[in-house]
């Protein structure tokens, strides 16, 4: 495994603004979004809407990764991000969401998920995650990848590597018809493979005009996880693997979360709708 030092917390710099005309989530200069209360099955404006925010979202997060690399902080790739979505009329849906500060979040390393982009400088050998999501026409597409910084260890990158084939077999496995927590026995049983933890406290989630519905989808065999899909279901999986445990510390700023034991993870992240006869992704470029 890579020898890197473990991360520590770097400057974050003043929020970037947001044109006036640009519309805002609900949830923005509030502590919390009111909760939703709507149907987890959408109508079709309703995903046409959520294709043109999920391309967006994969787009900006492209863009940002075109950035990566060694000496590059990630609060420049917050930067790219967030200009991509203003000049496209979307809204960054991370912020200000339960005050988050940034626009896109940066995970790197031991880092689970929910990073806040800051002064910390990228370093050869670091295997990087960038989650965003993007608010256009009163409806969210939420996306993340992990991305490979200059020359990284072999067990990195095959952790990155199969990480992104445990997403790609879980969208598989969606069915009309089929329990939810279907989408966890595939991840979990994949992972095991290799001997990866697979964490289960952060999931994925219902997604449409809220950024969380409420729906959640976690990455292990639940036997609560029940919900029948349904087509027209709207919801995100995004499944983080470790090189050892499942279970985490946060650190003091209530947001980035890391591998107990700092041993490195990965994450793969689509907005999905369920069709008659599996899953449609709407988070392509």
């Amino acid at each position: 495994m890579s020898g890197q030092s473990l991360l520590v917390p770097g400057e974050i710099t003043p929020v970037r603004s947001v044109p006036g005309n640009i519309r805002r989530p609900e949830y923005v200069g509030k502590p919390a979004p009111t909760p939703y209360t709507g149907p987890e099955i959408q109508d079709a404006d309703t995903v046409e809407r959520m294709r043109i925010a999920g391309r967006i979202a994969a787009q900006a997060m492209e863009e940002a990764a075109k950035h990566i690399a060694p000496g590059v902080t990630t609060d420049e790739l917050d930067r790219v991000a967030h200009e991509f979505m203003i000049d496209h009329g979307a809204y960054p849906s991370t912020l200000g969401y339960r005050g988050f500060p940034k626009s896109l979040c940066s995970s790197l390393n031991e880092v689970i998920c929910h990073g806040i982009p800051d002064s910390t400088v990228l370093r050869d050998g670091d295997i990087v995650n960038l989650d965003v999501t993007a608010y256009i026409n009163g409806v969210h597409g939420d996306n993340n990848a992990t991305y490979l910084c200059g020359e990284v260890d072999e067990e990195s990158r095959l952790l990155v590597e199969r990480t992104r084939e445990s997403l790609n077999r879980a969208i598989k496995a969606v069915r009309p018809g089929r329990q939810i927590n279907v989408i966890g026995r595939v991840i979990e049983s994949y992972a095991k493979r290799f001997g990866y933890g697979v964490v289960r406290d952060f999931t994925g989630h219902g997604i449409n005009s809220s950024f969380h519905s409420g729906l959640i989808i976690p990455h292990y065999d639940s036997p609560h996880a029940t919900t029948v899909m349904q087509p027209g279901m709207t919801f995100t999986i995004e499944p983080m693997l470790t090189l050892g445990t499942h279970e985490y510390d946060m650190w003091e700023d209530g947001w980035t979360v890391v591998t107990k034991d700092r041993k490195r993870t990965a994450q793969f992240e689509h907005t999905l709708v369920v069709t008659e006869t599996g899953a449609e992704i709407l988070t392509l470029p």
